[in-house]
């Protein structure tokens, strides 16, 4: 197995340029990206590659039945990607977006079967963290938002501690420094009524219950 080819610090702040673009042809060349999210350290290929994706299930062993979440540059680019956008789901991100909030979608067809698991539906966030925001807005596309860890092992808040097996898959890594750590996302299914939590993470439930009562 190789080693990570690059290693490139970034300022979690205010990123520079340059390290995004060397990233961005990484990632729309097939290949896979180490990139920090506001909590974990995430593991980004492009979304509408099936290839691609399927280097992100091989390295974190994943279970081809669970699906991989996806960030998008802008709220916008959601409606390329499902085939409905449901009142509640537009509550949700107008309120809570930018951040941990992932909503399911029905999926649209250009969406790979390899990212749904075959379950017809797919995982958006809009994220807030400079760096994964600065690397999705330079591919310009969709990017896997799963988390830099193999399946079943903790996630990963320090580049020091990143799984050999993650590190050895990518060709790429941007090194934020330590992260906060915590929760992955919340996901909440926004193609049931009422929308149904199905896990608990960064945003609270009681956050939730409460953007959807404004409604």
């Amino acid at each position: 197995m190789k080693t990570t080819a690059k290693r490139i610090q970034v300022d979690p702040v205010q990123p520079a340029r340059e390290p995004f673009i060397e990233a961005a042809r990484v990632i729309s060349s097939g290949g896979l990206v180490v990139f920090p999210t506001t909590g974990l350290y995430g593991l980004a290929a492009d979304a509408l590659n099936p290839a691609a994706v399927g280097k992100i299930f091989a390295a974190k062993g994943r279970n081809p039945a669970k699906p991989v979440l996806i960030l998008i540059p802008h709220a916008d680019d959601i409606r390329q990607l499902v085939t409905t956008v449901p009142p509640p789901a537009t509550l949700l991100m107008d309120a809570i977006w930018p951040g941990g909030l992932t909503l399911v979608f029905p999926a649209a067809p250009v969406v790979p079967r390899v990212l749904t698991g075959g379950s017809g539906k797919i995982g958006i966030r809009l994220p807030a963290h400079p760096v994964a925001r600065a690397l999705v807005a330079a591919v310009g596309r969709p990017i896997t938002g799963t988390s830099a860890n193999v399946s079943g092992r903790p996630g990963c808040s320090r580049i020091a501690a990143l799984d050999a097996a993650i590190a050895g898959s990518a060709e790429m890594t941007l090194d934020a420094g330590d992260l906060a750590g915590g929760a992955g996302s919340t996901v909440v299914d926004v193609t049931q009524l009422p929308p149904v939590i199905l896990r608990n993470g960064a945003v609270s439930e009681a956050v939730i219950h409460k953007v959807l009562a404004a409604d």
